[in-house]
């Protein structure tokens, strides 16, 4: 928690820039789903991800939750890179759309979000899971809520 601890006492792109540093540990779903913040900049942020066999489903494949997961990861981390010190997000609504199936054949995944609307209530974002060549696997939209942090 080191790092959720860091992100209150400064705005939103200075902790993620520290972050993508290594001056702050990834967060603990990063690490358990192979992400890495690889870009960060005001309003946008990109995300590798690769995917492994404990997160096939049943039938063989990258389970839907996965991408769905790293997408919003990435909607997140683009929407706080727009919060000044003191406020946090939540995503309120999540809205992805699967296009093709996830293998462990398709290697290592890019996600690129960016920041749609950032207003003082509410912020809007996008964000693309593709594939080294650029084929799409997933997209999706957000809304976010934004508010200021509970100390204590």
């Amino acid at each position: 928690m080191l790092g959720a601890q860091a992100a209150l006492t400064m705005s939103g792109l200075d902790y993620l820039l520290s972050l993508k540093a290594g001056v702050y540990p990834p967060a603990p779903i990063a690490r358990t789903l192979n992400m890495d913040l690889i870009e960060v900049e005001n309003g946008r942020a990109v995300f590798t991800a690769l995917p492994t066999e404990y997160m096939y489903n049943p039938i063989g494949l990258v389970h839907g939750g996965y991408a769905s997961t790293v997408l919003d990861a990435a909607m997140g981390c683009a929407v706080h890179t727009t919060l000044p010190q003191g406020m946090a997000y939540s995503t309120t609504q999540i809205n992805v759309h699967l296009v093709r199936a996830i293998t462990l054949s398709v290697g290592l995944l890019r996600c690129e979000s960016k920041v749609l609307h950032s207003g003082r209530l509410v912020a809007t974002a996008e964000a693309y899971l593709r594939d080294a060549n650029g084929k799409l696997y997933a997209h999706a939209t957000s809304n976010c809520a934004i508010f200021p942090v509970q100390r204590g």
